[in-house]
């Protein structure tokens, strides 16, 4: 079993990774790994997700395999496939050796002509190593059919081949699964998975973040920076700024060599939090003057 002894203890360990868990995440992450069962986060973009597997990845000193999904996403990309131009040429040398062509047909179809993709990367990791970490990103965007492929896999840790039968996981991986909900994921999946969704942070969690990440960046810089992305928050925007955004900003503002936030400064550096012109234009109408002074 991996996992840890304690819920403290995971979230030492995540803290020691600058990795800021709160206690339900860090117990939906300790529960998974007790249980070995999946776990399905949502959220908003840029809350940390995503990082949650490459954390553990780190924490568990296994190999982390993901698979980012989008739609039209088929098995031959996420599963496995056939190496036909190996094939090809492995039929062109066996007929010249004068090799049989049912023992040919039946070679070609082995483990060594398999591209293994990454759900079948995740199963096969060995007993005697860490177990895979499996991260399963912004399941949303797949399409209805491959969320049902996900159902065996999720279930019993197996996948059919048709050539070679089922291959069973000896080490079942750790799966992380994450979704923006941009669509509902089903229930029969759902049922699969413990669940947690990670909300935008406090201002106090959101500083220690920025100052885990970014050492050496000044205390007033940080507050004023998180503030104001918190205000941003609070406006009918239509699309969110989330921690990556802040995290991004403040490298940015730092690079600028600067130590506090100034009308503007803000607008020449907005693309680093903003990411659609109509957002920007709300924000310029708040009055950025008015903005900065209220965090200062």
């Amino acid at each position: 079993m991996v996992g840890f002894v304690s819920i403290d203890a995971l979230q030492q360990a995540l803290t020691a990774q600058q990795y800021i868990a709160d206690r339900p995440l860090a117990t939906a992450i300790y529960l998974s790994l007790k249980l070995r069962k999946p776990l399905l986060l949502e959220g908003e973009a840029g809350v940390g997700k995503t990082e949650v597997a490459k954390v553990l990845a780190h924490i568990l000193q296994g190999r982390l395999i993901r698979l980012q999904c989008y739609e039209g996403l088929d098995i031959a990309t996420a599963v496995y496939e056939w190496n036909y131009p190996r094939q090809m040429l492995y039929l062109r040398a066996a007929e010249l050796e004068g090799e049989g062509k049912d023992q040919a047909l039946h070679d070609i179809f082995g483990r060594d002509f398999l591209l293994r993709r990454p759900l079948l990367q995740a199963l096969e990791a060995t007993a005697d190593g860490p177990p895979s970490i499996l991260l399963v990103d912004e399941l949303d965007r797949a399409d209805d059919e491959f969320e049902a492929f996900l159902l065996e896999v999720l279930s019993d840790f197996q996948i059919s081949i048709p050539e070679l039968g089922t291959i069973r996981a000896i080490q079942p991986p750790v799966v992380i699964l994450t979704s923006n909900r941009t669509r509902d994921i089903h229930d029969a999946l759902k049922r699969r998975c413990l669940y947690h969704w990670i909300a935008y942070p406090s201002i106090e969690k959101e500083i220690a973040i920025v100052q885990g990440r970014l050492p050496g960046v000044g205390e007033r810089l940080i507050q004023q920076v998180v503030a104001f992305v918190h205000e941003l928050r609070a406006m009918d925007l239509y699309k969110l700024p989330g921690i990556a955004e802040t995290l991004d900003w403040v490298a940015a503002l730092t690079a600028l060599d600067r130590t506090a936030l100034d009308p503007e400064t803000v607008d020449d550096t907005l693309g680093a939090i903003l990411k659609y012109q109509d957002d920007m234009e709300v924000v310029r109408k708040r009055g950025l003057q008015t903005l900065v002074e209220q965090v200062s």
